[in-house]
This record gives structure tokens, C-alpha cells and sequence, in this order.
């Protein structure tokens, strides 16, 4: 972790909540659990006990960079992605939007596997079929 700490966002503890709430229902201290937030890509330990303790308990932590991410998500056995959603929240007041469907977040998702060409055909055809003439 870095020297300076970051603030969560102003009343923001979606991280926070989802730590404390996988810890319990896993059932292990902050020692043991930092042991397994070891990050698959890399094989490293990314988050220190003394960091979990201090966002469990609402003291000023830095925000988590995708390494920490990926180590919470193996330790507290949750994907990625709800960890990256709850740290966007707290940390950046980043809020997921989710369509009726879910639809639109797999498009979404998978965009970045598509060229910009192909990006720009995909808007052209969503525009189509959603223009009211």
C-alpha cells in the first residue's frame, strides 16, 4: 500500500461491507485471510492483514489497485468483478448500471474484444433498431 491513504467516497462502504461480510462467512481472522488474497496472475500476496483490518473497521485505507482486487477476489472467493464494483463504489462513487436484461453488460464486457471497426458497426446497428422511425 502506499504512503498516502484515500478516503472512501462520502458514505460509500460497499468494499468495506462485502470484506467483513465474506471474512465472517468464511470464517477466518485477518492474518489468515490475507495469506489467501494471493493474486492468481502473478502468485503474489497482495493485501496485508493490517490493510484488511483497517478497512473492515472503517479507518482510512488506499484504494486497492486490480492486483489487491484479484487477490481479494481468490481470497474471499468472489469474482472479480464484485470486487472491482464494490471498490469503484466505495473508493470512487463509481456505480454499476445493470440493464432489465443484463444484456447490455455482457455487450458491454465484451467490447473491449472487439475492434474499433467493429465497436462502430455494433452502434450503427443498435441505433437502427432502436430509432423511433
Amino acid at each position: 500500500m502506499a504512503a498516502e491513504d484515500r478516503a472512501p467516497a462520502e458514505g460509500r462502504t460497499q468494499l468495506r461491507d462485502l470484506v467483513r461480510e465474506r471474512k465472517e462467512a468464511i470464517g477466518l481472522g485477518y492474518e489468515r485471510l490475507a495469506a489467501r488474497c494471493v493474486d492468481p496472475e502473478t502468485g503474489v500476496q497482495t493485501v496485508k492483514y493490517s490493510w484488511l483490518h483497517r478497512l473492515a473497521t472503517g479507518k482510512p485505507v488506499e484504494a486497492p489497485d486490480l492486483g489487491q482486487l484479484r487477490g481479494l477476489a481468490a481470497g474471499l472467493e468472489v469474482p472479480l468483478r464484485v470486487m472491482q464494483e464494490a471498490a469503484g463504489a466505495e473508493f470512487f462513487g463509481i456505480d454499476t448500471v445493470w440493464s432489465a436484461s443484463g444484456e447490455a453488460r455482457a455487450l458491454v464486457e465484451r467490447a473491449d474484444r472487439m475492434t474499433p471497426e467493429q465497436r462502430a458497426q455494433l452502434l450503427r446497428l443498435i441505433e437502427t433498431l432502436t430509432s423511433d422511425s
